[in-house]
């Protein structure tokens, strides 16, 4: 007979489950938000007349607010309450939403998805905080069985609901429903979560380090607006000057992180060699594989003629290769294999790349979309093989007291690689669209390769296995 663990008291099976749909609700929202501007960008840029600006910012400002603010976010949590703080980050996210669905303008539109990154990040670590305390452990390995395919249907639903949204035109708001839709998910969220959510007084002596947070925000904002501006309007004084602040504030942030208390990321953890080491890697393979599918979507919409539920059907085999590839990790690959999976995941993305590649330098803008699918498949594949391993394996050399600290670390490099990556890799392709949009996929897929690929050897310097039972 077996014997499983009593649910805490007072709390019913039915109201675990009901805890887990809305955690996962939660999760969907930042799922789908992080993606629909993929592709979304170029109605909503040409609608708003925000030119090349508003199509490197849509999906930047996003992840950089999502990502300098998630630590905080979960630490947040732990001072004043899980409960509190995800009502907190639910209402704003709802807010920002309907700011950024009615936004008349690009800077508008740009300062509500930053909203919606900042109270994503206090969203987002309550639940699988609320969910540690409050679930048995029976309800908390369902819990996790859960997650991997749920958040991987939202991943694909956040690029073709906005492929169809903006296709239907719904009412004529063009591409407004894609975040309008919040309002109706976001409201039915915060009903549940009022009635359903355990209360908990939270710990009022953990301490967050707000000035390391700043420091951290100055040193991406200054770094990508310096990027963003520079590439756009030329390098001049502003974006120089950015880029310096920036780098400065780096500088600063570094040395916070030496002298804090309380830092985001422990010295200590950057004196691990494999640590550090899948730290890098994951800076890399996030921004080259985001911002290449961004581009991919820019240059199926306005090099192949695509309309926004075209793109969004043609990107799919990418996304369904993640997921396949994502959930055979998941059964034991990564446990038996350890580092050999990002080695075998790398190798799938340049393999699947390069096909891409060969496609776009024979074709051009007359490439066929079925023609792309197979290599968009295959380079999913690795993406999916690598994304949570890479995270899973780095924990591998960590002691158990500084896993917290690690774990959180490692989403906001993953969410600040994302915003970097769509960044950079936008204004590459976008400097380069004077030759012609297939000229400019080819340079990008280049520079984009070259990048996975001097990962590789950086992928020995990793811990050899994943620590049992890790998933990111």
């Amino acid at each position: 007979m077996t014997i499983t663990a009593p649910a805490p008291a007072g709390l019913t099976k039915g109201a675990m489950w009901a805890i887990l749909a809305l955690v996962l609700l939660a999760d969907g929202l930042d799922m789908i938000d992080s993606t629909v501007t993929n592709i979304a960008a170029p109605t909503i840029a040409g609608d708003l007349h925000g030119g090349e600006r508003l199509i490197k910012w849509l999906g930047t400002a996003y992840m950089l607010a999502m990502g300098v603010l998630l630590v905080v976010g979960g630490r947040l949590g732990d001072k004043f309450g899980q409960r509190r703080v995800f009502l907190a980050g639910m209402t704003g996210f709802t807010l920002a939403s309907a700011a950024a669905g009615l936004a008349p303008d690009p800077a508008v539109l740009i300062l509500a998805r930053v909203a919606q990154g900042a109270f994503g990040a206090l969203l987002i670590p309550q639940g699988m905080a609320i969910m540690t305390k409050a679930f048995s452990r029976e309800m908390l390995t369902k819990a996790f069985g859960l997650f991997g395919p749920l958040l991987g249907v939202a991943t694909v639903g956040g690029p073709v609901l906005a492929g169809f949204l903006i296709d239907a035109d719904l009412l004529g708001l063009g591409w407004r429903p894609i975040f309008l839709v919040n309002l109706i998910l976001g409201a039915a969220g915060l009903a549940v979560a009022v009635r359903i959510l355990p209360r908990d007084d939270g710990d009022r002596s953990t301490t967050v380090d707000g000035w390391g947070s700043g420091l951290l925000a100055a040193t991406m904002f200054g770094l990508l607006y310096g990027l963003i501006e520079g590439s756009t309007a030329g390098w001049g004084a502003p974006p120089v000057l950015a880029v310096a602040g920036g780098l400065a504030s780096f500088a600063a942030f570094a040395r916070r992180q030496r002298t804090a208390a309380d830092p985001l990321i422990k010295p200590s953890l950057l004196r691990n060699r494999g640590f550090t080491s899948g730290l890098l890697v994951g800076l890399a393979v996030f921004a080259a594989t985001t911002g290449l599918v961004y581009v991919l979507s820019l240059f199926i919409q306005e090099g192949l003629h695509a309309s926004p539920r075209g793109a969004a059907l043609a990107l799919l085999p990418l996304t369904l290769g993640i997921i396949a590839s994502a959930f055979a990790a998941m059964g034991g690959l990564v446990e038996k294999l350890g580092r050999t999976l990002i080695f075998a995941g790398l190798g799938l993305v340049l393999a699947g790349g390069g096909w891409v590649l060969a496609l776009v330098t024979a074709q051009g803008t007359g490439l066929s979309l079925w023609a792309l699918a197979p290599a968009l498949f295959v380079a999913g594949a690795g993406m999916g093989c690598c994304y949570s391993t890479i995270f899973d394996v780095t924990l591998g050399d960590i002691d158990p007291g500084e896993a917290g600290s690690a774990s959180g670390s490692l989403s906001s490099v993953q969410q600040l690689a994302a915003g970097i990556g769509s960044a950079a890799v936008t204004s590459l392709f976008l400097q380069t669209a004077g030759g012609g949009l297939g000229h400019a996929m080819t340079v990008t897929l280049v520079v984009v390769l070259a990048l996975v690929a001097v990962s590789v050897p950086v992928v020995a310097l990793m811990p050899r296995k994943a620590p049992a039972g890790a998933h990111h």
